[in-house]
C-alpha cells in the first residue's frame, strides 16, 4: 500500500466496513491464503446488537459457541402461530471471535471516495488499491429511507412475569399505544441460559418512532404482564435502515457491494445477517479461484434481483397500511405453510417462491387490503424500473445503527 493516487496493486482484496458481513467475508478469505485487508473506522470495535436467525440458515462452518441460545418462537397477529422453525439467536462477542482475522489484516481508517473497481482514497488523504473491492459498509441513514426502531431490556428469565416462551412478533395491543397510531411489536428471545431480550420493535416506518415512543410502550407492556422495570436493565437501542443503496446498473463496473448495502436486507424483516454469513464462503471461495467476475455475477444474479424487487413490494404495502391492516397482514403470512414461509423471509435466490407466498398472502386478505397491496405491488415495481441510477462508488460518511440480523 502506499499514500500516493497513484498507488499500486499491493493486495489482492480491500475490505471496507468490518460489520458482520464484512468481517465474515474477510475471515473466510484469509482462512483460504488470500492477502486481504479490511479497512474500517474502528476494526476491532466490539459488537453488542442483537443477531438471530433460523436453525436452517446456521452455516456449517460456524462453531457451535456462537450460539446463545435456541428456542421454538410464537407470533400473535390476531391469532397465536407456533413457526415451525427454531430460532438461533448469536452471541455477538462469540461471533465477532470466531471470524478470526490477524491484526495486520484490519486498517483503521474511514472511506472517503471508492475511485474506481481497484482503488479507494481515505479521509486521511491514502489511496489503497488492489485487484477487488469489496464494499460492505452497510445501508446509510437518510431521512429519506425506511428505518428499522427498536428498544429492548434484558430481564433474568424468573422477571418475565406473564410473558411466556419465546416471541418473535407479537402485535397484541397492550402497549398503551392509541389505537389509530403507528404499531408496535414486542419481541422475546433468549440471549443466555438465563436471561432474555425483551424488545418493543417498529417494524418500519418513514419516519420510525422514536426512542422516547418505543421505551414508553415497552414500559407499558410490560407492567401489564406483570414486569415492573427499575431502571438499571441493561438496554439495546435498534435504529438502521432497511432499502439498500441504490446501485449502478451498469454490469462490473464498481466494486462488489454486500451486506445491506448491496440489498441483502429483507426490507420488510430487517434482517441480513444470515444471509450475509452464508454468502461469505461462496464469495471467498470464488475470489480466492481467482474468478471475482463469477462472485459479482452471483451477487447481481437476475433471481436475486427479481426476489429484491418483490421484497420492495413488501416494503411499500407494509409503509402503506393502516395501522389495524399490519396485524392483518401478519396474519396472513403466518397461516401459510412453512415451506413458503421460508421461501419470504430467507429464499433470497427463489423468486418463484416468494412470488407464491406474496400471492397466497393477498389471496386472503379482506378487499381493502388486498387492493392496497396489489397497488404497491404494481407502484414499487415501476418506481424500481423508472429510478434514477446513483454509481455504487459515490461515497459519504456511514451512520452506524444497532442491527438486528
Amino acid at each position: 500500500m502506499t499514500n500516493t493516487a497513484s498507488a499500486r496493486r499491493t493486495v489482492e482484496v480491500l475490505v471496507l466496513g468490518l460489520g458482520p458481513s464484512g468481517r465474515s467475508l474477510l475471515s473466510r478469505l484469509t482462512a483460504r491464503g488470500v492477502n486481504a485487508i479490511g479497512i474500517d473506522p474502528a476494526p476491532e470495535r466490539p459488537w453488542t446488537a442483537t443477531y438471530a436467525l433460523w436453525s436452517y440458515e446456521l452455516p456449517a462452518w460456524l462453531p457451535a459457541g456462537v450460539v446463545a441460545g435456541t428456542d421454538t418462537v410464537s407470533a400473535f397477529a390476531r391469532t397465536e402461530h407456533v413457526i415451525a422453525d427454531r430460532y438461533v439467536v448469536l452471541d455477538p462477542a462469540r461471533l465477532h471471535a470466531a471470524l478470526a482475522v490477524d491484526g495486520d489484516r484490519l486498517l483503521a481508517g474511514r472511506v472517503d471516495t471508492v475511485v474506481d473497481p481497484h482503488t479507494v482514497r481515505l479521509a486521511d488523504g491514502r489511496h489503497l488499491s488492489a485487484d477487488v473491492v469489496v464494499d460492505a459498509r452497510g445501508s446509510r441513514l437518510s431521512p429519506a429511507k425506511a428505518q428499522q426502531t427498536a428498544v429492548g431490556v434484558v430481564l433474568p428469565r424468573d422477571r418475565t412475569g406473564a410473558i411466556s416462551g419465546s416471541w418473535f412478533m407479537d402485535w397484541r395491543h397492550d402497549n398503551g399505544a392509541p389505537a389509530d397510531a403507528p404499531p408496535s411489536f414486542l419481541y422475546v428471545v433468549p440471549v443466555g441460559d438465563d436471561r432474555v431480550l425483551v424488545e418493543e420493535t417498529c417494524l418500519v416506518g418513514r419516519p420510525p418512532l422514536g426512542y422516547r415512543e418505543l421505551r414508553t410502550r415497552l414500559a407499558a407492556r410490560l407492567a401489564h404482564r406483570g414486569v415492573r422495570l427499575s431502571g438499571d436493565e441493561p438496554e439495546e437501542h435498534v435504529r438502521f435502515a432497511v432499502e439498500p443503496e441504490h446501485l449502478s446498473r451498469s454490469g462490473r463496473a464498481g466494486p462488489l457491494v454486500i451486506g445491506a448495502r448491496g440489498g441483502i436486507m429483507h426490507p420488510a424483516t430487517g434482517y441480513s445477517v444470515a444471509p450475509s454469513l452464508r454468502l461469505a464462503d461462496d464469495l471467498a471461495v470464488l475470489i480466492a479461484a481467482g474468478v471475482p467476475a463469477d462472485a459479482a455475477d452471483l451477487l447481481r444474479s437476475r433471481r436475486r434481483q427479481v426476489v429484491r424487487l418483490l421484497r420492495g413490494a413488501g416494503l411499500a404495502t407494509l409503509l402503506r397500511l393502516p395501522p389495524d391492516g399490519v396485524p392483518a397482514f401478519f396474519e396472513a403470512f403466518f397461516r401459510l405453510p412453512p415451506d413458503r414461509q421460508r421461501a419470504y423471509l430467507t429464499g433470497h435466490d427463489q423468486p418463484g417462491g416468494v412470488a407464491a407466498a406474496m400471492a397466497q398472502m393477498v389471496s386472503t386478505l379482506d378487499p381493502r387490503l388486498t387492493a392496497l397491496a396489489i397497488g404497491s405491488t404494481v407502484g414499487s415495481t415501476l418506481g424500481s424500473l423508472t429510478r434514477p441510477v446513483v454509481r455504487a462508488n459515490r461515497s459519504e460518511p456511514v451512520r452506524r445503527g444497532a442491527e438486528r440480523p
